[in-house]
């Protein structure tokens, strides 16, 4: 991580019997879009026919050695910080059940449409080294696999957790939980020790699998408040200090709620 894109090629496969060609032009134009936005050149790609539509890019880019930001390389005494909110995977869960208002759904998909950009920044300023970004293993996987590649553990305070929506709550009452979230809390239950005081929604919301997701940084303290001006610079759609890093424990990830 922490590298500029440089070139991409796009991958698509389509459905052409249960995809117009005025849906498949917006799903280029999406890509091509963010491309534009990243300061990417597309240089074509291929397509071919899917039973499912999927759409891609692959790109090349560039990083300097002495800059790039890996995921096992935190040490203990640093200070985590999220730079999305979570709750993608509840959400659209929610919108597929219909329950999920329009305006939250346009807010999810703006977010989740949102690049990470503030990564590459915070590597060429040499504010941090260690660095993942939240995907479909959610804040529990890719924070468990952090810590036991850098050999240290975190302490969480579930009630920092920055949140898509007030309405998360209310969404995992109605049972509006991806499968695959569900299989992160169990995947990650042996690794993380949870305090009596710690929701079964703030768990959930833990390891809710994430679509397009923030960054989870790893902070040296001495660099916190350069680090928190980077993001607010290169406009992160949040700077949210949800924990930090200690010595190795028994458990990978302690968590509670203040």
């Amino acid at each position: 991580m922490g590298g500029r894109p440089l070139t991409a090629l796009a991958i698509a496969g389509m459905p052409i019997e249960h995809c117009d060609n005025d849906t498949i032009q917006k799903i280029f134009r999406g890509g091509a879009e963010m491309c534009v936005e990243a300061q990417c050149s597309l240089m074509g790609g291929h397509t071919i026919k899917n039973p499912e539509p999927i759409y891609g890019l692959a790109v090349t880019g560039i990083v300097h050695p002495d800059r790039y930001l890996g995921n096992s390389l935190a040490k203990p005494g640093e200070i985590l910080v999220l730079t999305k909110p979570l709750g993608s995977g509840i959400v659209s869960t929610a919108i597929k059940r219909g329950l999920c208002s329009e305006e939250l759904a346009d807010h999810a998909s703006q977010l989740m449409a949102t690049l990470n950009k503030p990564g590459a920044t915070l590597a060429e300023r040499a504010l941090l080294r260690c660095c993942t970004d939240i995907t479909g293993f959610g804040l529990s996987g890719h924070l468990i696999e952090m810590c036991n590649g850098s050999n240290v553990s975190a302490e969480l305070d579930a009630s920092a957790f920055p949140l898509m929506s007030t309405e998360l709550t209310k969404f995992i009452e109605a049972d509006c939980v991806p499968g695959g979230s569900r299989k992160n809390l169990d995947y990650s239950a042996p690794d993380t020790h949870f305090e009596e005081n710690v929701s079964e929604a703030q768990k959930l919301i833990y390891a809710d699998a994430q679509t397009s997701g923030g960054l989870l940084l790893s902070v040296p303290e001495y660099n916190i408040d350069a680090v928190m001006e980077t993001l607010e610079e290169t406009s992160a759609p949040c700077a949210s200090i949800i924990g930090k890093t200690t010595e190795r424990r028994e458990h990978a990830v302690y968590v509670t709620s203040s």
